[in-house]
């Protein structure tokens, strides 16, 4: 009885002992959950600050954490070429320790197009505005969206991104041509690309001499590749857009042909102009004519206001490289010969707005050949744009700005001086390479380019003639100079209203009609008839003509005729019973096409 009660009791003491452990495991076991659910809640609070440091807007984590897990990421893209293609991306990922885009896929994953393999043949897309430079190309890494959970927690980017690679941003001329301008009209294609958009560098440069200028474009900081770092290994963008649109670019620069303006130019000087007008409000400018509207006083006041604040020309003064010898003689030459004030700018020695302020006026502009010339952009309608080049160099085969100048729509003149003299030119052989030395080169070929006299055409970007040349100091030959100004302004250079040169097309022509006769065996007659076009009768156009093309069916050629009237009986070349096509379009001012009409069938 003794030993049963004994054991009863150790039952009873185990018993208590095993709720004991037990409650105290339940306890402990808990304690780790609140504990694990605390640094949990702790990293996500924590993550969530850094994404907030990132936007002002904020985000809920843990909702942009499980979309990311369950939906993957989501990709779909315009363009049907690497070189055409701009692509909006869902949760698009960025890992700051392998430099690589990472895409998520799940089961709800979208990816248009889905070009498998040959995404790589040679990109998805250009993420700079220069086409199909090998150094530009986007492409992302595929991982499962299950691989999350063994990588580190995502900052996520709740601000809307715009993607891209700055081309040279300690290069002006790329500055605007490559970056700014694309980018402004990128962000103009998509509604939530807005001012409130952040734009992300990816190309690997430093902030650069003209980074104010790209803050124009956004409200919000732009980030560097190399601040990515900054918020954490794994990065997500809730929303961007990689690429750049190159509809606006006019140049292209030798990397497969010779340099030179691009083959198709979708770009006119309006779009290029109102980019500028923008820039300018944002910089706090005032053009010449706003200032001269808003000023005090009578309106004849006014005019001979703005009419001071028109006469004057700009010359680009430079303090290192490609200098003018004689710039004093220069100005005095200048303002003798046109009667007007002449300013210096220096992007050395002023700020940009200041240099943009004075252009904004101009009646003229001088620089020798450089990449301050893409500053003609602001130049007011009716201005002139003089480019100097040094000895040896050819204005026709460098023509960046003159093809700027000449964009429809920007209503500037352009006019190019050469150095013809040997003598008036300062060669700098002991220079470094890319700043015209040609010392590193074998004795031989410094002899070869130091007797040449015209650098033939050749690929960017690094031949050592052309650097040599170009980075010349000129003497400029005052009275050649003056004459190739006398010979190719057309008008005297003066600031005109703010109006631009219609660039109206003409619609299609109506009612087009033909009528045959036959008037003998070898004898026939076609008469072609029309109505105006449409939008005709809303414009004042200087000069309309009409085009018809006849073409006998089945031959591979036709008879093209331009015209004034609306209809036209036509008899030579015309045989009887034969079908011909004619096709009737209308042309304003000797370059402006409308659409051909449909095609007219007419049996003689």
């Amino acid at each position: 009885m003794r030993a049963s009660l004994a054991g009863c009791r150790m039952s009873v003491g185990a018993l208590l002992n095993g709720l004991l452990v037990s409650v105290v495991a339940a306890l402990l076991w808990k304690y780790s959950k609140l504990s694990e659910h605390a640094a949990s809640l702790e990293e996500e609070l924590h993550l969530t600050r850094q994404s907030q440091e990132l936007s002002e807007g904020r985000i809920d984590y843990h909702a942009a954490l499980l979309a990311l897990q369950e939906h993957g990421t989501r990709m779909v893209c315009t363009g049907k070429m690497h070189t055409d293609r701009i692509c909006r991306f869902d949760y698009l990922c960025y890992c700051s320790e392998a430099e690589e885009f990472v895409f998520f896929y799940s089961n709800s994953s979208v990816m248009l197009p889905n070009l498998g393999p040959r995404r790589f043949q040679p990109a998805l897309l250009d993420l700079s505005s220069v086409e199909d430079h090998n150094t530009q190309y986007f492409n992302f890494l595929e991982l499962p969206a299950g691989a999350l959970k063994f990588m580190p927690k995502p900052v996520f980017v709740p601000d809307v991104t715009l993607i891209m690679n700055r081309f040279n941003p300690d290069n002006l001329m790329h500055v605007f041509h490559d970056d700014l301008l694309p980018a402004f009209y990128t962000m103009k294609q998509y509604l939530d690309l807005d001012d409130e958009a952040r734009l992300v560098f990816m190309e690997g440069w430093g902030e650069g001499p003209y980074f104010d200028l790209y803050r124009l474009l956004s409200g919000k900081q732009p980030l560097l590749k190399e601040q990515l770092k900054n918020f954490g290994k794994l990065m997500c963008f809730t929303k961007s857009y990689v690429g750049l649109s190159k509809m606006t670019t006019w140049y292209q620069y030798g990397f497969v042909q010779p340099q030179g303006p691009k083959a198709n130019i979708l770009v006119s000087g309006n779009e290029v102009r109102q980019f500028a007008k923008i820039m300018m409000e944002r910089m706090n400018i005032t053009g010449q004519e706003d200032a001269a509207k808003e000023g005090d006083g009578t309106e004849e006041e006014k005019e001979k206001e703005k009419e001071k604040r028109e006469d004057y020309i700009v010359v680009f003064s430079r303090s290192t490289t490609r200098l003018i010898l004689n710039e004093a003689e220069l100005i005095m030459a200048l303002a003798q010969e046109f009667q007007m004030r002449v300013l210096t700018v220096s992007l050395e020695e002023q700020s940009f707005a200041s240099i943009v302020q004075v252009i904004s006026g101009a009646s003229m502009l001088f620089s020798m050949h450089g990449a301050q010339l893409v500053t003609a952009l602001f130049l007011p309608r009716g201005a002139a744009v003089v480019e100097l080049f040094p000895y040896a160099v050819n204005p026709e085969q460098y023509t960046p700005y003159k093809t700027l100048a000449s964009l429809p729509g920007m209503d500037l003149q352009y006019v190019s001086w050469r150095n013809s003299m040997e003598e008036n030119t300062v060669t700098h052989p002991d220079r470094p390479w890319d700043q015209g030395g040609i010392v590193h080169l074998e004795k031989e070929e410094q002899e070869r380019i130091q007797v040449s006299k015209d650098v033939p055409r050749h690929l960017c970007c690094r031949n050592p003639e052309w650097l040599y040349r170009i980075y010349q100091d000129t003497l400029v030959d005052i009275p050649s100079l003056l004459e190739v100004l006398k010979e190719g302004l057309k008008a005297r250079p003066t600031v005109r209203k703010n109006k631009a040169a219609s660039t109206v097309h003409p619609g299609r022509v109506r009612e087009p009609q033909c009528q045959t006769s036959v008037q003998a065996t070898n004898e026939a007659k076609l008469t072609v008839s029309w109505q105006i076009p449409w939008n005709l009768k809303f414009l004042k156009v200087r000069e309309v003509k009409y085009e018809v093309w006849i073409q006998e069916q089945g031959e591979n050629t036709y008879m093209p005729y331009i015209l004034p009237q609306l209809n036209y009986t036509f008899s030579e070349n015309i045989k009887p019973f034969t079908t011909y096509l004619v096709w009737v379009r209308c042309i304003f001012n000797k370059s402006l096409l409308g659409p051909f009409a449909d095609v007219l069938m007419c049996r003689t």
